[in-house]
């Protein structure tokens, strides 16, 4: 049986989150359900993952991004032409934290917020990620947050596949860098990215998937959806409790 303690802890984590310790496990909705553009939930349709053969700039194959330590890839960021999302963007958003996290947050692309500020997830879904990790009994320095892409897709559509492709170099290269014990994607765009699947959200929850070095990756909502959607932050907290035991090496 829980200690008294620890109960009183894990509903401090919960509120920390956002979520109502009294509420109910609700069903989510159906493949009926119409949800609007963007939605990550757990019944939507998968995006198409970017194709293998598409074509990658010279710059970013061998000899170039691959072997740029932080303040290059940096700097090579900031310039980036490869693809078009650098003729309307305001800057490029690079990533913050801690460059020796054992935690890594990877979400889809910057939005409006980001766009101005250049800092991933600052609007009201950073307000979230930043609860979320303080439910964990990190701080937001102590973890390092990025995007699949560094520049935001206008009217903050979907990243198109050869998009992706061009900037997956720079992800790569920073996942190389941190060496994380544990990377979170936070929704579908990011998951199906990462780990090069079409699999529905709610199929890829609840496991531990690795890259192809061996980085595990746990697959949880995007904190916008969890705004809109505020009954599935008890599931996101169970993917959250997931991804610690992974980043302490205990069993799951």
């Amino acid at each position: 049986m829980a200690s008294s303690s620890g109960q009183d802890a894990g509903l401090r984590h919960l509120a920390l989150m956002g979520i109502p310790v009294w509420a109910r496990r609700r069903p989510t909705a159906g493949r009926g359900t119409a949800l609007p553009p963007g939605e990550e939930g757990p019944d939507r349709a998968a995006a198409p993952v970017p194709a293998a053969t598409a074509a990658v700039p010279a710059a970013h194959r061998d000899g170039g991004v691959a072997t740029l330590g932080w303040e290059a890839l940096a700097e090579r960021v900031a310039v980036c032409t490869a693809c078009e999302l650098h003729r309307t963007r305001t800057q490029t958003v690079f990533g913050t934290g801690d460059r020796d996290a054992d935690w890594m947050f990877v979400g889809e692309a910057p939005g409006a917020d980001e766009d101005r500020q250049g800092e991933p997830f600052v609007g009201r879904a950073g307000q979230l990620l930043t609860a979320m990790i303080e439910a964990l009994g990190l701080r937001r320095e102590q973890v390092y947050i990025g995007n699949t892409l560094k520049c935001r897709p206008p009217r903050n559509r979907d990243p198109l596949p050869e998009e992706v492709v061009r900037c997956r170099p720079f992800l790569e290269r920073q996942i190389a860098l941190v060496q994380p014990r544990v990377i979170v994607a936070l929704g579908r765009i990011a998951a199906h990215n990462l780990l090069g699947v079409e699999t529905p959200l709610a199929r890829l929850r609840g496991r531990v998937h690795r890259l192809a070095a061996g980085t595990p990756v746990i697959v949880t909502y995007h904190p916008a959806f969890l705004l809109r959607s505020p009954r599935e932050k008890r599931r996101a907290w169970e993917d959250l409790c997931l991804a610690r035991r992974v980043a302490r090496g205990e069993p799951t």
